[in-house]
């Protein structure tokens, strides 16, 4: 997946508004910070007594974060690596 078809994913998942335009490397970093903000906002929401099907969907949104996150972090690498 390319880096801005996977930015454009992740904003169009979390509901995100159009950020200004920035270079790849900054546009993905402050997407990363905004799934970790998010994870751990999730995390929180766990910790509380709710009912079951909520539980489970925030278990489910925290799971697809996760792995949004790691997605992210890949390309970044990739992206730093051909910089070298």
């Amino acid at each position: 997946m390319g880096v801005k078809k996977f930015i454009k994913s992740v904003k169009k998942f979390l509901n995100l508004g159009d950020s200004v335009a920035e270079g790849k490397k900054k546009s993905l970093k402050e997407l990363l910070k905004q799934l970790v903000r998010r994870k751990r906002s999730l995390k929180k929401q766990l910790e509380l007594e709710l009912e079951k099907k909520q539980k489970r969907a925030l278990k489910e949104e925290l799971e697809i974060v996760s792995i949004e996150i790691k997605k992210g972090k890949a390309i970044l690498y990739k992206l730093y690596a051909k910089q070298k």
